[in-house]
Order: C-alpha cells, then sequence, then structure tokens
C-alpha cells in the first residue's frame, strides 16, 4: 500500500462522526495534523481531547481558516434534501484555497438493487432510497464543480461499515440484536480501519473524477454474520423477525432494499489498497477478541 502521504498533512474532515474521527486520528498517527466539524459541543470536546482541532461548522470564520490550512479535505457529512452541507458550506469561502486532494464519502446504495449480482464503478446509479438518490446528486455536484474549478475530487463509495464500539458485538451483548432473515439478500460491508486505510492509498495516489468501492471481498448475508458472532460469543442467537417486521428499524430495512455484491477490484489495482480485514470473519474476530468498554457508573 503506497505511504507517501507527507508529514505535512493538515486535513480538514467535514463531519467528525464515527469515521470521520477515525481518519483524523490517522492525520495525526501519520504525523500531520487534523481538524474535524461538528455541531455538537460535547462532541467537539471529545475530539478535542483526543488532539483533533474541533470547529463548529456554522463558524464561517473559523472554517475558512481551517480551509486555507488544509492540504486535503474529507467529507463524511450526509446529504440533505439540498445536496451536499459540506459543499454548500465549503464552497463559498474557498476561492482559490482548495486543497489539492478533496475526499467525498457517498454509498453503495448509490447503484440500487442488483439482485445478488455485481456492481463496478462504471456501472449505472440506480438507487433506489430517497438517502441513495441524495448521494447520486451530491457526488454530481461535488464532480461537477471540480470539472469546472479543476479541483481533484475523489468518490468513495462505501458499503455499512463497522468498527469497535459499532457492530453486531455490542448488539448481541446487551441484547438489542435481532436475526432478520430476507432470502437471497446479500450485501458487502468493511471495517472502518479498512476504509481509512483507502483513504489515505488515494491521497498518496490521487485521480480527479476517480470513485471506488472501498468494500471487503466477501458480500454475505446478514443473518450469516449474525449467527456467526453469536456462536462465537457463546450467546443465544437473537429472536429471527423478517426484514419486514414491525420491530426492524427504518433505518435497517433500508439495508434490505438492495442486494447486490460490490466489487473493490478497482481500489486495489490503482491504490494498491488491500482491506486488512477482507470478511467479517477477520473484522469480528478482533473486535470479539478485544476487551468490552468500560461502562462509567456515575
Amino acid at each position: 500500500m503506497p505511504t507517501d502521504v507527507p508529514s505535512s498533512l493538515n486535513l480538514l474532515v467535514f463531519g467528525g462522526g464515527y469515521l470521520g474521527r477515525a481518519a483524523a486520528l490517522e492525520a495525526i498517527r501519520r504525523g500531520g495534523r487534523a481538524t474535524a466539524t461538528s455541531r455538537d459541543p460535547e462532541r467537539r470536546r471529545a475530539l478535542a481531547a483526543e488532539g483533533i482541532t474541533a470547529i463548529d461548522p456554522t463558524d464561517t470564520t473559523a472554517l475558512k481558516t481551517a480551509l486555507e490550512a488544509a492540504t486535503a479535505v474529507l467529507i463524511t457529512a450526509a446529504p440533505d434534501a439540498h445536496g451536499c452541507p459540506g459543499l454548500r458550506a465549503l464552497g463559498p469561502l474557498a476561492g482559490d484555497a482548495w486543497p489539492d486532494w478533496i475526499g467525498y464519502v457517498s454509498s453503495t446504495s448509490v447503484y440500487g438493487d442488483r439482485a445478488g449480482g455485481w456492481v463496478f464503478e462504471t456501472g449505472p446509479l440506480n438507487a433506489a432510497t430517497l438517502e441513495g438518490a441524495r448521494r447520486v446528486r451530491a457526488e454530481r455536484d461535488w464532480l461537477d464543480g471540480a470539472q469546472g474549478m479543476g479541483l481533484t475530487v475523489q468518490i468513495f463509495r462505501l458499503p455499512g461499515f463497522y468498527g469497535p464500539g459499532r457492530s453486531v458485538v455490542e448488539r448481541l451483548r446487551d441484547g438489542t440484536a435481532k436475526l432478520v432473515r430476507k432470502p437471497g439478500q446479500v450485501f458487502n460491508r468493511i471495517h472502518v480501519d479498512d476504509i481509512v486505510s483507502g483513504l489515505f492509498a488515494s491521497m498518496a495516489r490521487p485521480r480527479p473524477g476517480a470513485a471506488y468501492n472501498l468494500t471487503d471481498d466477501e458480500p454475505s448475508p446478514a443473518d450469516v454474520v449474525m449467527e456467526w458472532a453469536a456462536d462465537r460469543m457463546g450467546l443465544p442467537r437473537p429472536p429471527q423477525v423478517d426484514w419486514t417486521d414491525d420491530s426492524v428499524s427504518e433505518a435497517m430495512r433500508r439495508f434490505y432494499l438492495d442486494s447486490k455484491r460490490v466489487s473493490n477490484a478497482l481500489a486495489k489495482a490503482e491504490l494498491g489498497w488491500r482491506p486488512a480485514y477482507p470478511t467479517w470473519r477477520e473484522g469480528l474476530a478482533t473486535l470479539l477478541d478485544a476487551p468490552p468498554p468500560l461502562r462509567l457508573v456515575s
């Protein structure tokens, strides 16, 4: 994997959530600096405690200063009904201050349902959900803007991602897991560490206008993954429900609208990237082997 990201890296992350925080921490680990946005004051304090400069995205002065200092910008904030909030916030402030690398985090939901078939970056975008359609629009807005201004924008299409504190492991431990079945349905996943390594591989080998699927190597049914994790943990398998059951959240149900196998071959070929956790087994095994987080009692 390319490792020649300069130590002078100054990463601005618009959207300091789970993935944004991980990317910012990796920039710091590599000897660079990182700034991340969050509207939540408590979240900003938590980011700052880890060495990340945290700013409110509505603070245009601080945001402009961060953008002017940045050597790379990563957009992780989800689009809304009006498009990408990162583009709306940063566009008017940028002028000629855009850095050499801009990464926009999208979703494999842009492809829609393929009835279990394989999809590639060159395939049609047939989003089946409102969220997927918003991703398609946001991708287009970034790429159109980049073409007009000569910017180096890359798109990263992600499936559902997991990692410490965010996986079936926690749901099984706290008793909230459900064994959701939908015959024939498969999708990919990716560990957060593998997303971050893919982003930094792209910083070392930028290609303007590129779109990459960052996924694991083995698309699988969700119920198979859940059963494996429960068995490995020595826990009873959770209650079985159909994906249309009222107890299944809307967010989870959206995952079951699409069935597809997403290829990561382009990212491997162009970026020299390889997932450290090529399947969910390796990724979940690492989480299972780690001690559960301490729960503080007030």
